[in-house]
This record gives structure tokens, sequence and C-alpha cells, in this order.
């Protein structure tokens, strides 16, 4: 009997260990924004102790796979979005995990847009938090792109995705 009044209360202070839930902040949203200026979705950046995720919604693509990068201006001036000029390349590397000299910041996996044209995705960034969000929020900000076509993730500079076909300015919360 004192066996089992000891061993409860550290079972229950075990199971509440376990159960401590990982907080999450939002750091940056902004919305995605067609050819033509109309809303097409959201973008939610968040974070989770040290990690950053990406996360995005999008409506409005052709069904299949897109290119999908953070450039280096927070800038989404249509109708063909050059103001978020080149990919996130605080490196100085070639484009794509697939390429020798690989891997922009900005590099990041194709979104695939269901056959209702929505898509959903969440895009872990990997390295240093603080040193992301100073990367993303430098004095010209982050955009993110989604473009026409599938990356090959090798391609330099921006792996044959083709033309820039919705765009969202990440703004800080």
């Amino acid at each position: 009997m004192r066996t089992t009044s000891l061993l409860l209360p550290l079972a229950l202070s075990l199971g509440a260990c376990a159960t401590t839930p990982v907080t999450s902040d939002t750091i940056a949203t902004g919305r995605f924004v067609d050819r033509t200026g109309t809303d097409q979705g959201s973008l939610t950046l968040v974070g989770e102790g040290s990690s950053l995720t990406l996360r995005a919604n999008v409506t409005g693509l052709a069904p299949g796979e897109h290119g999908f990068h953070l450039h280096t201006v927070g800038s989404c001036q249509t109708p063909d979005f050059t103001s978020a000029g080149g990919h996130l390349n605080p490196a100085g590397n070639k484009h794509g995990p697939f390429n020798d000299n690989g891997g922009h910041l900005g590099d990041l996996l194709n979104i695939t847009a269901s056959a209702d044209g929505t898509a959903k995705a969440d895009y872990p960034l990997s390295g240093d938090r603080e040193v992301l969000l100073n990367q993303l929020f430098d004095s010209d900000g982050t955009a993110v792109v989604v473009h026409a076509d599938a990356d090959d993730y090798q391609t330099d500079p921006a792996g044959a995705a083709g033309s820039r076909v919705l765009c969202a300015v990440m703004r800080r919360t």
C-alpha cells in the first residue's frame, strides 16, 4: 500500500512532463496575391522553440507542382513580381539541393496544388533561428513566391520554375 502511495505522485508528475506542450508563436504573416492583385491565400511564419516553419495556404493555382521560394525583397508589385528580386541566398550558393554548389536559403520544396487549385504546405527552415530571422527581416524584407512550373532543384538560378504567379510579403507580427 505504501509503495502505491509513493508511485502515484511520481507517475502523475512524469505524465505532466510528457504532456507539456511546446509553445508556438506567430512571427510573421502575409497574403498571397495573383498577377491581378487578387487575394489567393495566406502564409504564416511560426516559431517553436529554436525552429521556424513557414506555413502556406494558397488558391488559384493550376493543378500540379509549383516552385516555391523565398525572395530577397519584401515587395510584390504586379503583374510579374520581379520587384521581389532573386532567391534569398545570403551564402552565395548555386540553386537547388541537387546542384553540387547548391542550396539557397530561399530554395524550398515544390508546393503541390490539387485539382481545384488549392495547396497547403509546411516548410521547416533549417538553420539557427536568430540568424534566419535576421536574414528574413533585413532592411528590405522577404517575399514568398509561387512559380508557374515545378522547381527541378538544380538549374541555376531558379530551378527552371517558370514565371511568378503568386507572391506574398512576410510582415512581422
